[in-house]
């Protein structure tokens, strides 16, 4: 589903999905609200969000359609790319986010990446537009000191290896570079890292690790 208070925005994004084989645009709305209700009546696997919009906001409507859709996966479109308002998005369910100006190719590929849930969009910017917010993503993810500490104690030292690189931004190959083992170890060790911690993808977890003060 397409949410974005411009018609013309919606229809480029549209053309664009609509070209390849394994997606379609099934929905399409103008504000949070209108998008809140049309998820009730519509099967919608992955919601492109803008931030900015009349009545309900990007915000605070991915949080809602989080909520209400646990499986739903929220990509937030932003005009810029240090924009403090996408970390509170993050923090409200997005599982990341893609500037509007994003080529064809990578907004295609970031779609399926958020579909699959193995893999972050643009860890790169990613790291850097939450290295420039860091001070806001107490508010992002409310979690009382304690209880973070006590999950953190709960993980493995390879676990908490694995959750260092994450929070660095690194990709599955790269991680199983760095320590020396198959992908698919990198990914048993993410699946119980998500399982512990109660995160929703790799993004939450970056965020996690950065409030821990794991990456700095």
């Amino acid at each position: 589903m397409l949410v974005d208070d411009q018609e013309l925005v919606r229809a480029g994004l549209a053309m664009v999905l609509d070209s390849c084989d394994d997606l379609a645009v099934v929905a399409q709305a103008g504000d949070g609200e209108e998008a809140l209700a049309t998820l009730e009546t519509t099967g919608v696997d992955v919601v492109l969000m803008d931030v900015r919009m009349p009545r309900l906001d990007g915000i605070e409507a991915t949080r809602r359609a989080v909520e209400r859709h646990p499986e739903l996966r929220v990509i937030v479109l932003t005009t810029f790319d240090l924009d403090e308002s996408v970390t509170a998005a993050i923090g409200a369910g997005a599982s990341g986010f893609l500037l509007k100006g994003v080529g064809p190719g990578d907004l295609i590929e970031a779609v399926r990446t958020v579909h699959r849930g193995d893999a972050m969009i643009d860890p790169v910017s990613t790291r850097r537009l939450l290295r420039a917010t860091a001070p806001l993503l107490d508010g992002a993810l409310p979690r009382s000191e304690p209880a973070e500490a006590a999950v953190l104690e709960e993980l493995t030292p390879r676990e908490r290896e694995v959750l260092c690189l994450v929070g660095e931004g690194r990709s599955n190959a790269e991680i199983a570079a760095d320590l020396v083992v198959s992908e698919a170890t990198v990914k048993t060790h993410i699946g119980h890292l998500l399982a512990k911690t109660q995160s929703r993808d790799r993004v939450q977890l970056v965020v996690l690790a950065f409030r821990a003060g794991l990456v700095r």
